[in-house]
């Protein structure tokens, strides 16, 4: 296969992109390099070659999530310098771009 100046144009408009002459002439030498390296790749034998699923062999070994309270709410609340029964208290934040 080979890349020419209308598969860029339909490339382009697929993917909403706009090229001027130098781009469009850079974006086809660029795309042909790379068919020319799979096709480089496409000649290795890979008849005995398993699939790559992942790459590694290692398994990522995760804990069980455990839920522990370490901090009651009202211990919390005791180090608050504002608080009221249940929640901290601050000063309201505006947002500059709201009007």
């Amino acid at each position: 296969m080979k890349i020419d100046h209308s598969t860029v144009d339909k490339l382009a408009e697929l993917a909403k992109l706009e090229f001027d002459k130098e781009g469009k002439d850079a974006i086809v030498k660029d795309l042909n390099r790379i068919l020319t390296f799979v096709d480089k790749l496409n000649e290795l034998d890979t008849t005995n070659v398993e699939p790559l699923i992942y790459m590694s062999d290692e398994v990522s070994v995760l804990r069980e999530d455990e839920v522990i309270e370490d901090t009651t709410q009202q211990e919390a609340l005791k180090n608050a310098p504002k608080h009221d029964s249940d929640y901290f208290k601050m000063p309201k934040v505006k947002n500059k771009l709201a009007n």
